[in-house]
């Protein structure tokens, strides 16, 4: 599930932005009523550096905005950011007061995404605890004192096992229980080589039951994958307290 995480250090640049130097501005109109009646606003002409950067800092804000606050008035910023650059002295909120209305309201949010997260983590472990219950009755898989669980698919040939520090060459196929594949050696077409103590701990002890030219899949509980720690954040397949299933070939131990 997407999550969208608000960043305060956007309102920030937002703020800075409205704060600008009045002298960097048009002047604001003296003539009330001339302003008023201005209806049709001329085309803008970007006509040198500061102006194009000026126009493209103000649309890469705007799509900041809209990604990570879509609730915003815009009617609304748009008046903050005018009042701003006019160093408007009648803006409906004063420069004192704008710490005390953004932190709360970010700092709710930030709550709210907190507690979401929390939910999504009690229901990932409940999951892989169930994933991994059904799956241990199933003919063939074997489980460890781990708690690792694996099916022989192919027998491989010799009694010569990897140790915990080999360096191994293997064909890998990555998904979650639901079959999102993640990662995947066979689709690059590529074997990989690595050694066993700079991987997972499932990989780490399932590797060491294999022979050149086994084939086995693992599935891999939580505390033996990633754990907390989701790779990217949890924002990819990989979702914090996941179990995983992989395939893995051995091909050689060097």
């Amino acid at each position: 599930m997407k999550k969208q995480i608000v960043k305060i250090g956007l309102l920030a640049l937002a703020i800075t932005f409205i704060s600008v130097d009045a002298n960097a501005q048009k002047k604001k109109k003296k003539n009330k009523k001339s302003k008023m009646e201005k209806t049709v606003t001329p085309k803008l002409e970007l006509k040198t550096e500061i102006d194009s950067v000026s126009y493209a800092i103000g649309l890469n804000m705007i799509e900041s905005i809209k990604r990570d606050f879509p609730e915003a008035n815009f009617d609304a910023f748009i008046a903050g950011v005018r009042a701003g650059a006019d160093n408007d002295t009648n803006a409906l909120i004063k420069k004192e007061e704008l710490e005390s209305i953004i932190g709360p309201y970010f700092q709710k949010k930030q709550a709210e995404v907190q507690a979401a997260e929390a939910g999504n983590v009690d229901k990932f472990k409940a999951e892989g605890l169930m994933f991994l219950s059904e799956n241990k009755t199933k003919e063939g898989v074997v489980t460890t004192a781990s708690g690792l669980q694996y099916v022989v698919m192919t027998e491989g040939t010799g009694d010569v096992h990897p140790t915990a520090t080999s360096n191994v060459e293997v064909h890998y196929h990555g998904t979650t229980p639901d079959g999102t594949v993640f990662d995947s050696s066979v689709d690059r077409g590529k074997t990989i080589s690595f050694g066993l103590n700079q991987v997972i701990k499932g990989w780490t002890e399932g590797v060491q039951l294999m022979v050149v030219g086994a084939k086995y899949r693992f599935f891999i509980p939580q505390e033996l994958a990633y754990g907390a720690n989701a790779p990217q954040g949890g924002s990819g397949p990989i979702k914090a307290y996941m179990p995983l299933v992989f395939e893995v070939e051995l091909f050689k131990i060097n």
